[in-house]
């Protein structure tokens, strides 16, 4: 009785077509990644935005949103900052505080840039949202607040909206109105009836 088996000529076989395949699919699958890290810093950043909003409604208080380096008592306000504070008052050098309604700074609530989005780069035009009771734009002393957040990755290549035989970096911008209405949109998008247009 002869019993079946594979041999060493038909595992080769095998294992060369499944190289193959992921080296095929290695382009897509970093392509993904960028995608994917870019798209969860963008929802992440919009989430601690409409909340500092939210707040603001719920406590008729001016409430900030605060771009920082990190969230250790070492944390600096920054407009490249990918990790965020909502509070009451300025954060910096105190991000490590625990969420208190009573304990300077007051923080609501805070998220670290690095979970799920080391790769993606934030550019805005300024570190700080204050909302007012109204949920609008405040300027407390003159200060002035981000409009504009651009979400990339500079090693993933060039923002595209269309696919294109390399992959497609989708790069995202979060824009804030004096109204206090906060929008994420595709930057590269140019055609007006296309609703990711910035």
């Amino acid at each position: 009785m002869r019993q079946a088996g594979v041999t060493i000529i038909e595992m080769m076989i095998a294992l060369t077509i499944m190289a193959l395949l992921v080296f095929l699919a290695l382009p897509n699958m970093s392509t993904w990644l960028n995608n994917t890290q870019i798209r969860t810093a963008g929802e992440t950043l919009l989430a601690g935005i409409n909340l500092a909003r939210t707040e603001a409604l719920r406590n008729n208080t001016v409430v900030r949103f605060q771009m920082t380096t990190t969230l250790d008592s070492a944390c600096a306000l920054s407009a490249t900052g990918t990790s965020w504070v909502v509070s009451l008052t300025d954060p910096t050098g105190a991000c490590d505080t625990a969420p208190s309604n009573t304990t300077a700074p007051q923080i609501i609530q805070k998220k670290s840039g690095s979970e799920g989005a080391q790769r993606a780069e934030v550019s805005a035009d300024g570190s700080t949202i204050y909302f007012n009771g109204l949920g609008r734009l405040a300027s407390p002393g003159g200060a002035a607040n981000i409009t504009q957040i651009d979400i990339a990755n500079a090693a993933g290549g060039v923002c595209r909206h269309v696919d294109t035989a390399n992959g497609t970096m989708r790069c995202l911008r979060i824009t804030i109105s004096t109204g206090g209405q906060v929008k994420m949109c595709d930057p590269a998008v140019t055609d007006t009836t296309d609703p990711r247009i910035c």
